[in-house]
């Protein structure tokens, strides 16, 4: 199905204040053959009062104390097979632009690099993972390079009436920084539901993770709520 999932998350709790980001993420699938063609765009909306490390959003070392504005565009393309097994598999590169409108909010660079996604779905469960590396390699020379890692496990547990638990923990790692500063690794989880309006699915979901590991000015909570609009091909 086409889906256009809306992701507001609010980080606290960093030294150098909060942050807000509103992610778009448009999915469009297209089929051709005996293969899947899924099209992913992450578009970062970002509001942040100072330097917040930790994020895959904002790009570490950033200077500045605060800006508002569109961050770097992620395009992703995952190739899967149209007739998967009990393992559904995707896998294809990761592309993302310097599109950020005040250097706070981005890398300044291009970076690119693989991406891919591994589910399982034995009833009333959903459990996956999903990998990425990028790794920069054009874009303004006075910036960081971009090496980062971003891993992101997710376990559904379906219950009645529409209703679901989740986990979806977004652990980053930033290879450039120093031992005891590359990683974020969140716990925690939340609760959604799946429900028709007027003839629209719709997917909600409200979750809380707290940063059991992260650099030294990353935020230690997050709070996140999802609305996802779905059509059905």
């Amino acid at each position: 199905m086409y889906s256009l999932p809306i992701k507001f998350t609010a980080d606290f709790g960093a030294p150098n204040g909060s942050a807000q980001f509103l992610n778009i993420q448009p999915v469009i699938p297209v089929t051709i053959g005996d293969w899947n063609f899924i099209n992913r765009i992450i578009l970062p909306l970002i509001n942040t009062n100072g330097q917040i490390e930790g994020t895959p959003s904002i790009p570490s070392g950033t200077p500045g104390n605060g800006a508002l504005g569109l961050g770097d565009i992620n395009y992703s393309l995952f190739v899967s097979p149209a007739s998967p097994g009990k393992v559904i598999w995707g896998v294809g590169p990761s592309i993302t632009f310097p599109s950020a409108t005040n250097s706070q909010l981005g890398s300044g660079k291009w970076s690119a690099g693989p991406t891919v996604v591994l589910l399982t779905q034995p009833k009333p469960w959903t459990i996956g993972i999903l990998g990425r590396q990028l790794w920069s390699f054009a874009g303004q020379s006075n910036r960081k390079d971009v090496n980062q890692f971003l891993m992101e496990p997710f376990i559904n547990y379906n219950l009645t009436d529409g209703w679901y638990l989740l986990t979806d923990m977004i652990l980053t790692a930033n290879w450039n920084e120093d031992p005891g500063q590359q990683w974020t690794v969140p716990i925690g989880g939340g609760v959604g539901k799946l429900m028709n309006i007027g003839g629209q699915a719709i997917n909600t979901k409200l979750e809380v993770y707290y940063n059991a590991v992260r650099p030294d000015n990353a935020p230690t909570w997050s709070l996140g709520f999802t609305l996802q609009f779905m059509f059905p091909k």
